[in-house]
């Protein structure tokens, strides 16, 4: 399954659409904007809230929490013994970890699972600008979780690389 994402371009609040390969609008990121911590909702076409996404407070590194139901689903955090800056672990409640790593901020990385590819994110692959693709390579993957774990991870690269320039 493939999807393309606009890239929002003024940050935090803003609301953008992730498309289908067909170009069906399949779900929202509702960006929640003046709240004390980073917000967001993915919603489905029909406006239903599938996962929250926020920012966990008290956390010694930045930490995004993606919830389904008002349960916990998974962490999100860079990992911390890695010599490559763009490499993040999503510990799924179930004791599960997805490794993220590649290009965070050029949209050129992958998902994977001990190993195994379940998706690619990528902008090589569309001629329009500021957008990228989610393809996800696995037919038992749960969309709508790796959409939020690459909305996380791009949303944390983000903010390293503003809190790096200051």
């Amino acid at each position: 399954m493939r999807f393309l994402v606009r890239d929002r371009i003024l940050g935090i609040g803003d609301d953008y659409w992730i498309e289908n390969e067909h170009g069906d609008k399949v779900f929202l990121v509702d960006g929640k904007a003046m709240r004390l911590r980073d917000t967001f909702e993915l919603k489905d076409a029909q406006g239903r809230v599938l996962i929250d996404i926020h920012q966990k407070m008290f956390a010694l590194r930045d930490t995004m929490v993606i919830e389904r139901d008002g349960e916990s689903l998974a962490t999100i955090r860079r990992k911390r013994l890695s010599l490559l800056r763009n490499h993040y672990r999503v510990s799924l409640v179930d004791g599960t970890e997805l490794d993220v790593s590649g290009k965070i901020l050029d949209r050129e990385f992958a998902v994977e699972y001990e190993g195994e590819l379940l998706a690619v994110i990528s902008r090589r692959w569309l001629h329009l600008r500021d957008t990228y693709g989610v393809d996800i390579v696995r037919d038992d993957a749960d969309p709508a979780l790796l959409i939020a774990v690459a909305v996380c991870v791009i949303h944390l690269a983000e903010k390293d690389d503003r809190d790096d320039g200051d």
